[in-house]
């Protein structure tokens, strides 16, 4: 497992193991989130199994389960409490961090009124491809606020 740092609080990873939450455990992380739906990839962990190995261990574990092309309002306001509100340092995963950083960076549009451009920059040079970040908001900003 290969954590890229978003913010002093704030990191993704593709998909973890059972070994990967303990070590997140050891690195000192206190909320995992998860993005990815269950059975997306035969021999995935299943949220149920990751999340009782995280509380085995004292972490706090979310299952936000997203698909891209599908993202919502609601999804970004679920990932930006489960961010905001647990306890921090926290670890998001899905397939590649990808959806992960998607979903924080929406949020950051979205609640925090930065450049959606900005993010975009930011994120591909740490090798994230969020070109897609700008139409996400533009549909989702038009959608109900809950």
């Amino acid at each position: 497992m290969q954590p890229t740092p978003i913010t002093e609080t704030m990191s993704v990873v593709g998909q973890i193991t059972l070994e990967d939450i303990a070590q997140a455990a050891k690195d000192g992380y206190a909320t995992i989130i998860n993005n990815r739906p269950d059975g997306e990839e035969p021999g995935q962990l299943t949220h149920e199994q990751a999340e009782a190995a995280a509380a085995k261990l004292g972490l706090q574990y979310r299952y936000i389960p997203v698909v891209t092309g599908s993202i919502t309002r609601r999804d970004v306001t679920a990932h930006h409490n489960a961010v905001m509100r647990g306890p921090h340092k926290v670890l998001a995963h899905c397939r590649s961090g990808t959806r992960c950083y998607l979903l924080w960076a929406a949020s950051r549009v979205l609640f925090d009124g930065e450049s959606a451009l900005k993010l975009v920059a930011e994120a591909a040079i740490k090798g994230y491809d969020l070109r897609v970040l700008p139409s996400l908001i533009e549909k989702i900003q038009g959608e109900p606020a809950e």
